[in-house]
């Protein structure tokens, strides 16, 4: 089942209230055959044991997860671990002998297509190879409320590895031109955790006021949320 837009610039837009991001992937993970791609966040260092590095929560939802990433932090050989395994490889150009013997229920691509030089091509690969299969993808939102407050003072926040930056509009018609058979868009609140975890005292709590107060704006206008979570319900 997709979503009946009729692209008009004053067509009002059906969507529900924001969700926080990794709980709302965990649920999905729960027990499940999880690929996990563009798994291995650069700044998880500080992450771990935060319940904020998304692939170690899976690991721990899961019953099974196999990551991928190219990050040169990532031997050739791989990581290993007593419940997963992490493959350096091209998100886009994945090799599938790699998971003949892998009947996952369920892939992931949390934070990643903002990163890709062809997310189209990305899509329709997954289509191509896991067909029937679940995907939940998230990414930044480019009507994010920070940035267009950000934007009257002539600043952007952005990160130097974004090569673009999609709507809920632009991700629906992604949806169409891939042929999924059902998805949803969803907006999520936004973290602050880098300023939260690498700041202290009153610095630290002014920032968690901060991002209570813009999670609650969020929620009033959803589609100024943080992020955009894309749950393909059948790729």
């Amino acid at each position: 089942m997709s979503i009946n837009l009729a692209y008009r610039p004053l067509e009002k837009i059906k969507v529900r209230n924001p969700v926080y991001r990794i709980p709302y992937i965990l649920r999905y993970c729960k027990n499940k055959r999880v690929l996990d791609i563009g798994c291995y966040d650069e700044a998880a260092v500080f992450k771990k044991g935060t319940g904020h590095w998304l692939h170690e929560e899976i690991k721990g939802a899961a019953s099974y997860v196999l990551g991928i990433d190219n990050s040169s932090s990532i031997p050739d050989a791989g990581i290993i671990s007593d419940k997963d395994r992490i493959i350096k490889m091209d998100a886009c150009n994945l090799d599938k002998k790699l998971f003949e013997n892998n009947d996952f229920d369920l892939i992931v691509a949390g934070e990643l297509i903002e990163h890709l030089p062809d997310t189209a091509g990305f899509f329709q690969h997954l289509k191509n190879n896991f067909s029937g299969k679940q995907l939940i993808c998230t990414t930044p939102n480019a009507f994010y409320l920070g940035n267009l407050l950000l934007g009257a003072f002539k600043r952007e926040c952005t990160h130097a590895c974004h090569l673009q930056i999609y709507s809920y509009k632009t991700l629906n018609i992604m949806c169409e031109r891939a042929c999924f058979s059902e998805w949803e868009i969803i907006p999520y609140h936004v973290y602050f955790t880098e300023a939260i975890f690498k700041t202290r005292g009153v610095k630290k709590g002014m920032f968690k006021i901060i991002e209570r107060c813009v999670n609650a704006l969020e929620y009033i206008t959803p589609l100024l949320s943080g992020g955009l979570i894309l749950h393909v319900k059948k790729i």
